[in-house]
């Protein structure tokens, strides 16, 4: 099975302009074309013949001159019947031409629409193996193409696409499980020194400054790497899908959790919470560890990226037009960022902007964290680089009725500084 148009046809494909159309285009003008190749040879061979035909019939053996009047006579009326069936025939033959070539212009305009419908049959395997395919990501490795039927090319295909998504499952697989096993062995050898830390602080008799300050400054580097480590661990358990704590939670009042929480952190940099729309009808549903932590790194990032004296704006809303769904939107102040650069910040360790290089500020672990939690409760993370400075963050979740699982949270916050 042929699921190209053969080389010898791409020049015509090009001069028809499809070239960088569909193969569907591509494949029926291939039909359309060969069939007005194979048309067109046969009215030539039929004319050929008819021509031949007339002209052989125009030649008939006559008798001399010296013959009787009778038999002069016999043969002059043959001639002119023969004349005139050449003549008939000559007539006749341009009918037959003219008529067929009528109808090869017709069926030229049918050959259009089925070689549209066979081009259709011809790829529709093509197209279901493009849907599954998108279908699938980095979070459904596990779904195959699982394409039936006879063992032909488009078979042999859908199995080597299958074979190379099982690789793939494997090799996140092995990814993810690394990167926790590694993370929770590396958190033993760290309490370890910091314990260290602690009893050589603690021997009696002063401590010289300089040991006490590298002691401080240790333990400020192995913090930091305590919460790379416990960032690494989210991750992983995130993209694994490991929920132990599902819950139906509101939304808005995670956010003020989050904000009453930092509220000396905000204080310290002199910034200002500001626009607080948090409805009380936004309920969501899922692990409540990983929606904390998601809501918390959002607000994380809005004050260690923001400009000193800036501003915060948190809003928490549910959409009542039936599309069932709930809002987190977190503004601030900051630089001006590069949209087209914006969406790299919920990928790992990126960071983008004067202040988000080489200031010690973060893992670059908060957005990618954030981007695994809220895909993993089906939900969408969108980045907005704001066009007077900073980030604008919005994360949307199902909707789900709420009850008397958790407490409404305010509409207003008086965390404002």
């Amino acid at each position: 099975m042929t699921w190209g148009p053969p080389r010898r046809f791409a020049g015509l494909t090009a001069r028809l302009g499809l070239r960088r159309g569909t193969a569907r285009t591509r494949f029926t003008a291939l039909y359309v074309a060969l069939f007005l190749l194979s048309g067109t040879a046969l009215l030539a061979i039929t004319a050929v013949v008819a021509s031949g035909g007339s002209r052989s019939s125009q030649t008939a053996p006559g008798r001399g001159t010296d013959q009787p009047a009778t038999a002069a006579q016999a043969q002059g009326r043959i001639d002119a019947l023969e004349q005139q069936l050449a003549q008939a025939h000559d007539t006749q033959s341009r009918q037959i031409l003219l008529g067929s070539a009528i109808a090869l212009g017709v069926m030229a305009v049918i050959s259009v629409g089925l070689g549209w419908f066979v081009a259709g049959r011809v790829l529709r395997p093509l197209r279901v193996m493009t849907a599954a395919t998108r279908r699938i990501t980095a979070d459904s490795l596990h779904e195959r193409l699982a394409i039936g039927g006879p063992g032909d090319e488009v078979k042999d295909l859908a199995d080597t696409i299958d074979d190379l998504l099982g690789r793939l499952e494997g090799s996140f697989d092995a990814q993810r499980l690394f990167v926790a096993n590694a993370s929770h062995e590396l958190r033993t050898p760290l309490t370890t020194m910091r314990a260290s830390l602690d009893v050589a602080l603690a021997k009696p008799g002063p401590v010289p400054e300089t040991t006490a300050t590298l002691a401080a400054r240790m333990r400020a580097e192995l913090d930091q790497v305590d919460r790379l480590l416990e960032s690494f661990l989210v991750l992983a358990r995130t993209q694994r899908g490991e929920f132990t704590d599902v819950a139906r939670l509101a939304l808005g009042r995670l956010a003020l959790t989050a904000l009453t929480g930092r509220a000396q952190d905000i204080a310290a940099k002199g910034l200002t919470v500001r626009e607080n729309r948090i409805a009380d009808s936004g309920w969501v549903w899922g692990s409540q560890t990983l929606l904390r932590r998601a809501v918390e790194n959002v607000v994380d990032n809005a004050i260690a990226h923001n400009d000193p004296g800036g501003w915060i704006s948190v809003a928490v809303g549910a959409e009542v037009d039936g599309a069932g769904a709930v809002s987190l939107v977190v503004e601030s102040s900051g630089p001006v960022l590069d949209q087209r650069r914006v969406a790299d910040l919920a990928q790992p360790f990126r960071r983008l902007g004067a202040d988000r290089t080489d200031t010690g500020q973060g893992s670059g672990l908060g957005l990618s964290i954030v981007a695994a939690i809220t895909q993993a409760h089906q939900g969408a993370l969108e980045l907005r680089a704001r066009p007077d400075g900073g980030l604008r963050v919005t994360i949307t979740f199902p909707r789900t009725d709420g009850g008397a699982t958790a407490e409404s949270p305010n509409t207003e916050t008086g965390v404002a500084r």
